[in-house]
């Protein structure tokens, strides 16, 4: 008997030294690296970041999967959340310090059949550093590891913190995850509003988030939910009285999916992605590793006027509304002869859908797939509506003509003194169209958009005025031949001012000559456009190819008074705790290109072109005190633009397909010009825009008196009407829009915002969260200040000092 309990004992007591060795091995990092102190004390919850606008409006967010959520303070989550989860998940919360070793030992004996081990702390502890391991041998190393980890959370949070982090951080299935957004997405409301049947429906699907989804498994959800408030009952949360009549009623959802393409300006926040990250790449987290855009919780102040953005979207929209409707009646597109002798395009898009590919996926040959092209399906497709489409049915060959087929557009807006981005769209659909064609990389030929900059440089340094007389004739170019080539010109000289006003080809290779292609091309250099143009006497035309952004960054010499200003969108972004981690100074992006006077007299002259030239009436249409701008058209009409500005605010449009050889019906003047007047017309007219309809060019003290507009002389018509073809669209503002009634609104959408507020904007740097005082509210992720604890062995074996 005496042999029996000294085996016993000794089994017992090595077991136990086993068990202790084993733990500690484990906090010791050997089975894995175990989280820091500063881990612990800053819990990584994956969090979306954030992107605001100028007036601190939420346009968006980024996010991953498990980074899709808003995280929320304890007193702002309901009293019922926090019972239901209580009573049904962890009875003993309260009184243990991260292990229910009662729990444990009846999880053992019964083999989980009444329920798991589990703590809060210790699911906390899997969901902010493990994922559950399926092996059976790791899964019980995981749990040793969990324990510790449960162990010195409960050390360093107080139950309502560790409550606020857990409820932050479980998914709720459908890649839904914390509190905030279940409640928003099956509800449509804050948790703090949640009554005490939507609780328990929402802490039931803990469980299971799929088996007990309310929208796929009613029933068993139901079911689920009733278990909760019975949990309640028992705990004393809930009368009996309550519990009955509650179990009663039915599952009253209002479920609304969370979108990611929802928010402001969705081209615009696509290409801040880079910019975020390349600004963010030499920035230190705390702990000494790198911000992710996804899952670090930043918020991204940009310059974006959400009223400007919206005119915006709303004057691109008008626009090409009514020319989808005249490119759908066109015989070509009817027919399908567009197509023709283009075959190998489409068959390249026919390789490149998701269609293609999934089918590729499945096992299908390349003939089963491509005949699954021609047989007609249901489907979704674009349409110009306040959705931005509609359902049909259609062959999916037929589908990938249909979208190639819609015409496309860009339109940018800055302050072209401080180059503050204000507004961003960059194609006609976010949802179906990914190419954004404002930002650097998309670039087409801009045609006579280029003229001016051409003029500036005549002007600076060839000592060009406004009625320097230019000569209407080809020119010839040893070695590139005649430019225009194959134009008709009218013969003749004409002012440097009728000729920009009109869009003069001849007289602009006239100047091009006398400037030279390669110190224009320098000269482009200099004005900081980051694509190298080649110097052929072509460009002078425009035949070179530059984006939107490239464009608007030149044009910012003429109200800027001579600096070329690079386009920015980031004032600064901040960590999750409001500490500024990345201030912009943009300063250092203006740079003297011009004197102020070549500035001022190119800004006076190009009102010739909105007053009297190929965008007439334009500017008295706006209802603009002064104003400038130019049209621009290519070859066969394969792009159409037009770039405009008054004295505080400059902008840009254009129209095109994606494949050039559709061809835009019209010019820069009829079809690109009416976005931006649109636009313009838009923010003048308000007057919260902060866009003065009575504003003027400044004029430099060394023109005092020497000039004014009417210095400038303009003929009222072209002087060689209809000489060239390109930009020749005179008229009033009914001849550039057909009438179109259909209101079509912008295709940004709100953000529900966190609180229900702007965020603060803090100006504070730091590189770890400082500490709050005593009667301020502290972050997710503080320690409490004096935490009453009990502490048990566990608890006192890993009780470790905080290092300071």
């Amino acid at each position: 008997m005496k042999k029996a309990v000294r085996i016993f004992w000794r089994l017992f007591i090595g077991g136990f030294a086993a068990f202790i060795l084993l733990i500690m091995l484990a906090n010791f990092g050997v089975f894995g690296k175990m989280p820091s102190i500063y881990d612990l004390q800053n819990p990584s919850i994956l969090q979306a970041s954030e992107v605001y606008a100028q007036d601190g409006t939420l346009m968006g967010k980024y996010y991953t999967e498990r980074g899709n959520r808003s995280n929320v303070k304890y007193r702002d989550i309901s009293r019922h959340v926090v019972d239901a989860l209580v009573a049904t998940e962890d009875e003993r919360f309260y009184s243990h310090s991260g292990i229910d070793f009662k729990s444990t030992m009846r999880a053992v004996f019964t083999l989980g059949t009444e329920g798991g081990g589990s703590t809060i702390t210790q699911q906390l502890a899997l969901n902010l550093f493990n994922e559950r391991a399926s092996n059976r041998a790791i899964r019980v190393v995981q749990k040793l590891k969990e324990w510790i980890i449960a162990v010195k959370l409960e050390k360093n949070f107080t139950k309502e913190e560790i409550i606020t982090l857990y409820l932050n951080a479980v998914p709720f299935g459908n890649n839904i995850y914390g509190i905030r957004n279940a409640s928003r997405t099956f509800f449509q409301k804050e948790p703090d509003r949640l009554n005490v049947e939507e609780a328990a429906l929402l802490i039931g699907m803990l469980k299971g988030n799929s088996i007990y989804n309310p929208v796929r498994n009613p029933k068993a959800a139901l079911d689920r939910r009733n278990t909760v408030i019975g949990q309640m009952e028992v705990n004393g949360k809930i009368t009996s009285a309550d519990a009955v009549r509650l179990k009663a009623l039915p599952i009253k959802l209002n479920y609304k999916k969370l979108d990611e393409n929802t928010g402001y300006a969705p081209y615009f926040r696509e290409i801040l992605k880079d910019e975020i990250k390349e600004a963010l790449k030499d920035v230190e987290k705390p702990d000494g590793g790198t911000y992710t855009i996804y899952n670090d919780g930043l918020k991204i102040y940009t310059t974006i006027n959400i009223q400007m953005q919206q005119y915006a979207e709303e004057a691109l929209a008008q626009q090409m509304t009514m020319l989808q409707k005249g490119i759908n009646a066109r015989s070509d597109m009817k027919n399908g002869t567009v197509w023709k002798g283009h075959e190998k395009l489409l068959e390249k898009a026919i390789k490149e859908s998701d269609r293609w590919k999934n089918l590729e996926e499945d096992g299908l040959s390349d003939k089963e797939i491509r005949a699954s092209f021609n047989v007609k399906v249901p489907m979704k497709v674009f349409a110009w509506n306040n959705k931005r489409e509609k359902d049909t049915s259609m062959t999916p060959l037929d589908s990938i003509k249909y979208h190639l087929q819609m015409e496309q557009a860009g339109f940018m807006a800055m302050d072209p003194v401080t180059g503050e981005v204000r507004a961003w769209v960059g194609g006609i659909s976010f949802k179906t169209y990914k190419n954004d064609h404002v930002n650097l990389k998309t670039k087409r030929q801009v045609g006579s958009t280029i003229k001016p900059l051409l003029y500036t440089q005549a002007m600076e340094e060839r000592g060009f005025t406004p009625q320097t007389e230019c000569e209407n004739v080809a020119q010839f170019f040893p070695g590139s031949g005649w430019v225009p080539a194959g134009k008709q010109c009218g013969g003749g000289s004409i002012s440097m001012a009728d000729a920009l006003a009109f869009s003069k080809n001849c007289a602009t290779a006239y100047i091009m000559k006398q400037v030279g292609p390669k110190q224009f091309s320098e000269f482009l250099s200099r004005l900081n456009i980051p694509t190298p143009v080649q110097p052929y006497p072509s460009i002078a035309l425009g035949t070179c190819d530059l984006s939107m952004y490239e464009m608007l960054w030149a044009y910012t010499i003429f109200a800027g008074r001579g600096f070329s200003t690079k386009p920015y969108a980031i004032s600064r972004i901040e960590d999750r705790n409001g500490n500024v981690i990345k201030r912009f100074d943009y300063s250092v992006n203006r740079k003297e290109a011009v004197s102020e006077v070549t500035a001022y007299t190119m800004a006076r002259m190009m009102q010739g072109t909105v007053d009297k030239g190929t965008a007439k009436f334009m500017r008295a249409n706006v209802g603009a005190a002064e104003m400038g701008g130019k049209t621009g058209t290519t070859d066969d009409n394969a792009d159409a633009w037009f770039i405009g500005y008054t004295p505080q605010l400059l902008a840009g449009s254009w129209v095109g397909f994606e494949y050039t050889f559709m061809r835009n019906q019209g010019d820069g003047s009829r079809i690109a010009r009416p976005i931006t007047e649109i636009f313009f017309k838009k923010v003048l007219a308000d007057k919260k825009s902060g866009i003065e309809k009575d504003a003027k060019f400044i004029k430099p003290a060394e023109l005092e008196n020497e000039i004014n507009s009417a210095d400038i002389i303009i003929s009222d018509s072209d002087p060689t009407p209809g000489a060239e073809g390109l930009d020749q669209g005179v008229g009033t503002e009914e001849d550039y829009q057909i009438n179109n009634n259909d209101y079509i609104g912008p295709e940004s959408t709100p953000v529900k915002e966190d609180d229900n507020k702007t965020p603060a904007k803090k100006d504070t740097v730091s590189k770890a969260a400082v500490r709050k005082d005593d009667n301020e509210t502290k972050p997710i992720g503080a320690a409490a200040d004096d935490p009453k604890k009990k502490k048990g062995l566990l608890k006192r074996l890993f009780d470790k000092k905080e290092k300071n």
